[in-house]
């Protein structure tokens, strides 16, 4: 029995790339908004590439139903578009504006060092709301879009 290939955009560095939005918001209050457009692009590129490769995979998969080819591409590109750049991306970007904001009304320190912080506070807020994010992608796909295609019986698709 062989040992199954990892996965290029799930098991390896290259899943940072989704979080490079993530980033580009936390550094906001520090960096030109290009620079935090240009981390979006990075994480829009990511996600595309992903759905690209799970459509190719479905193809060799399953040569003769390109429905599933459809449904591999639909379902990785909107699960990772709000798992992996919407959602975080506005999660980040809303804490690191309020945490801006309350230290501006509640510190009288020097605005450097209030744009640091929340660029620190945003970074260590990351890797806590990637997993509670994902599961809640799950459970809203799973409850939506996913019932349009999923067999009767089939498990959640675990990303």
């Amino acid at each position: 029995m062989g040992q199954e290939e990892p996965d290029l955009y799930r098991d390896t560095w290259v899943r940072y790339l989704g979080y490079a939005n993530e980033v580009g918001e936390s550094f906001r209050p520090l960096v030109p908004v290009p620079v935090v457009w240009a981390s979006y692009g990075v994480a829009t590129a990511y996600v595309t590439a992903d759905a690209i490769d799970k459509g190719r995979k479905a193809a060799a998969a399953h040569p003769q139903d390109p429905t599933r080819v459809g449904v591999a591409v639909v379902d990785t590109f909107v699960w990772q578009s709000l798992a992996s750049v919407a959602i975080p991306g506005f999660t980040i970007n809303r804490l690191c504006a309020a945490s801006l904001a309350l230290l501006g009304a509640l510190t009288r320190w020097p605005l450097p060092m209030r744009r640091w912080t929340t660029t620190a506070l945003g970074l260590a807020a990351i890797p806590l709301i990637i997993t509670p994010i994902d599961r809640t992608v799950d459970f809203l796909m799973d409850s939506s879009l996913r019932k349009l295609y999923r067999a009767p019986g089939e498990p959640p698709t675990s990303h």
